[in-house]
């Protein structure tokens, strides 16, 4: 998912709530295996639809069954663009009525596979009587709340498959530009306010619905399927590692997203919480509060006692990713190989950077991206070196080897791509000095090579509507799960951290979304 940071207070703009609301009607059990079998429902598609074409898709939607979906708007983005929400109720629900759920797309510009997850969720609730009889209350679909990042990546949109015309079409924001990990927080010497227009928007429907159960919706580039939960849910584990191979999808066994953040089975992470960051990174001697944005949706709804879920699907599938096989390799002698990677890909395109920044004119989310990006690597860099030195001697796995080599592919590919999209806009734009176009002829030469060796490494594409039926599936369990089991709310914790409380992240100032990886 992404990096994310804990749930941050501020007098403004922080949640706070007197009383944990009662858990709803108790609702029967249903077959594990009708879950799983759900992941086989969405239609074939082999594109991702735009901002324009999923919101039409809704729309068309609301206007076939206006009894049961409502359209309403939330906010506003930064560059205008409508926030809107999408209702779907039970049989006789009010607006009042519990148990209220709460998803969300396009968290993440770059992860538009929860854009048809949302779409296929809607439509099937609407046209599905007993489904939305079964869980009762109200479902609060948001098909794109960063609407502005995702026209950016609409590049690549119209065919996924392409893996070159990904890096050279993808956007991700800035770790304080990202709708995730900009809700309020404070822990320690950390504060975080700079709430984004976006934030505020899913803040208010969050705090309107207090909701039972949320999900973002995330995907990643390569690898197998894995998930994050905001509190232990034994029951719930064996259910969502036998979704993906339901649909042919490996589960991802290799190295977790972040260091910090607790594994409750093979494939199943507790979510990355920014106070666990905050004390993994002090620990190392780095200056938390310095990397660290702010805190994530589930930590946000930790008042309200929401049972928060987060699907992780890869667009592109690989044997290795849950290969449990040693290799002749130490675990700590991949980890140092990252480093080396990172270290590299750090210093090449800092160098890039620090060359043709002073000559740039234009200023576009892509550059302010890579200047919040770019130098996290090489602090990354030197975290997984000091890591490394302290693991203990045993042999990597296949999954592990994988997992660390395709991190430093996936950097070269979206923060390359990006500095090559900025220095590529002022050659267009006709303000590209000698300088910027001799930075940008050496990064294209850097580039192409780096994307030779990404097309092997990134795997087979794998169906889109496997990677949605996945998200479908596992979500409507998950929030089965929280149907049925009473709320745990953190009444009054959630809103003010002193420096002791512990919880436990898609990411920080770097970009995985994590402490340790650049969001």
């Amino acid at each position: 998912m992404a990096t994310a940071t804990s749930r941050p207070s501020t007098p403004s703009a922080s949640a706070s709530s007197s009383a944990t609301p009662a858990p709803g009607p108790r609702v029967a059990a249903r077959d594990a295996g009708e879950w799983i079998r759900r992941a086989t429902t969405v239609p074939a598609t082999d594109t991702y639809p735009g901002v324009d074409e999923l919101l039409a898709s809704f729309r068309a939607l609301a206007a076939l069954h206006p009894d049961r979906i409502t359209e309403r708007r939330i906010g506003t983005s930064r560059l205008g663009e409508p926030l809107l929400c999408f209702t779907v109720r039970a049989p006789g629900a009010s607006d009042g009525s519990v148990p209220q759920f709460v998803v969300v797309g396009g968290v993440h510009p770059n992860e538009p596979v929860g854009a048809v997850t949302a779409l296929h969720l809607a439509t099937t609730l609407c046209e599905d009587d007993a489904l939305r009889a079964h869980f009762g209350g109200a479902w609060h679909i948001v098909p794109c709340v960063d609407p502005d990042g995702a026209r950016l990546n609409e590049g690549w949109f119209a065919a996924p498959t392409d893996k070159r015309l990904y890096g050279r079409h993808f956007y991700r924001p800035a770790g304080d530009e990202q709708v995730e990990w900009t809700f309020p927080f404070a822990y320690r010497d950390a504060y975080f306010d700079r709430v984004l227009p976006e934030t505020l928007a899913l803040m208010r429907l969050l705090d309107a619905t207090e909701p039972r159960f949320l999900t973002t919706l995330h995907n990643c580039e390569s690898g197998g399927a894995y998930y994050y939960v905001n509190r232990p849910a034994p029951e719930l584990y064996g259910l969502l590692e036998a979704v993906p191979p339901a649909v042919g999808i490996p589960l991802a066994t290799g190295e977790p997203e972040s260091a910090h953040s607790p594994r409750y089975a093979p494939s199943v992470y507790g979510v990355i919480d920014m106070r666990d960051a905050y004390d993994y990174l002090d620990g190392l001697g780095i200056d938390a509060a310095a990397e660290i944005a702010g805190a994530s949706s589930a930590a946000y709804t930790e008042p309200y006692g929401t049972f928060y879920f987060a699907p992780e699907v890869p667009h592109w599938a690989h044997p290795d990713a849950d290969d449990d096989t040693p290799v002749p390799e130490s675990y700590a002698d991949v980890v140092r190989e990252r480093a080396d990677g990172l270290r590299s890909t750090g210093e090449l395109l800092g160098r890039v950077l620090a060359t043709a920044g002073p000559e740039l004119a234009i200023a576009t989310p892509f550059l302010r991206a890579v200047k919040n990006f770019v130098p996290s690597l090489t602090t990354l860099a030197d975290m997984e070196s000091t890591r490394a030195d302290g693991l203990e001697e045993r042999s990597a796995t296949v999954a592990e080897r994988y997992a660390c080599r395709h991190s430093v592919h996936s950097f070269r590919i979206r923060f390359g791509g990006m500095l090559l999209r900025a220095l590529g806009a002022e050659v267009t734009a006709g303000t590209a000095t000698p300088t910027v176009r001799r930075c940008h002829q050496e990064l294209e030469r850097a580039y192409s090579g780096w994307e030779d060796e990404a097309v092997p490494a990134f795997g087979d594409p794998i169906p889109i509507a496997a990677l949605a039926g996945i998200q479908y599936a596992a979500l409507l369990a998950a929030a089965d799960h929280a149907n049925r089991t009473e709320r745990t709310g953190t009444e009054g914790s959630g809103t003010e951290r002193t420096g002791t409380e512990r919880s436990g992240t898609e990411r920080t100032g770097t970009e995985r979304n994590s402490a340790e990886e650049p969001q």
